[in-house]
């Protein structure tokens, strides 16, 4: 009765107003944090496609603690990513923004952790392999701490993105309370590099998703020095 009296209806479950663009830095700094999203799952994404270049044309195959570490990649993506999809409609809710960041910070930590278990024994050995060959070495590689990238191991790069993108966060969550909820262009550039960040992310998580199980199977459990895809070898097309 008294919304009929005001001429005000109230509907449940209407979407909450998208607000006016704002030119001031609060919405500037809204907008850069937008794209820093958007650049951010695409980075993710390209650390992902890295691990699987090495996976399917260098022919090393994931031990048990990378999947793992993929996984992590993947849910700090995935945080990184709903913000991406909020921004899209036009505004990041606070709820949503902290969630978004939230998750992809549980994700950073715990990949942390278990790069940083991978990582110990190169660190603790001052990058030398076991017997003592320094990294450059014959004895360094595969069988000592995983594939090589520019002088460093895999696992030695992931903890350091993964602790990166913790600081980054970090950075990004301090100007939080002044940037959620204001108005993000949904044209141009903006709905054009979401587009493209969840584009790329969709088809890396789905390739990660194959190339897991064709090395798993329908096993519970990877052996610790993967050497064939055993879903392949279960079907009786490889050796």
């Amino acid at each position: 009765m008294s919304a009929l009296l005001t001429g005000r209806m109230a509907t449940p479950m209407s979407t909450p107003a998208i607000p006016a663009l704002d030119p001031g830095p609060p919405g500037i700094i809204a907008r850069a944090q937008y794209l820093f999203a958007c650049l951010f799952v695409t980075g993710w994404a390209g650390v992902l496609c890295a691990g699987l270049y090495l996976q399917f044309a260098g022919g090393e195959a994931p031990c048990p603690l990378c999947v793992v570490q993929r996984m992590f990649m993947v849910l700090t993506l995935l945080g990184a990513a709903h913000i991406v999809r909020q921004g899209l409609r036009g505004a990041v809710p606070r709820r949503d923004y902290l969630m978004g960041w939230g998750l992809a910070l549980v994700g950073c930590t715990a990949g942390s952790l278990a790069a940083g278990w991978q990582a110990l024994p190169y660190l603790l050995a001052g990058g030398r392999a076991p017997g003592g060959a320094a990294h450059g070495g014959a004895a360094y590689g595969s069988s000592a701490y995983g594939d090589v990238v520019q002088g460093l191991p895999a696992g030695v790069w992931a903890w350091l993105f993964f602790q990166a993108s913790v600081l980054a966060i970090g950075a990004v969550l301090v100007t939080s309370h002044l940037t959620t909820a204001r108005r993000i262009p949904t044209q141009g550039l903006h709905r054009a590099a979401g587009q493209a960040a969840l584009l790329l992310a969709g088809v890396v998580i789905v390739v990660s998703a194959v190339a897991v199980f064709l090395q798993a199977g329908l096993h519970a459990f990877l052996p610790v020095a993967p050497s064939r895809y055993q879903l392949l070898y279960d079907l009786g097309l490889s050796d």
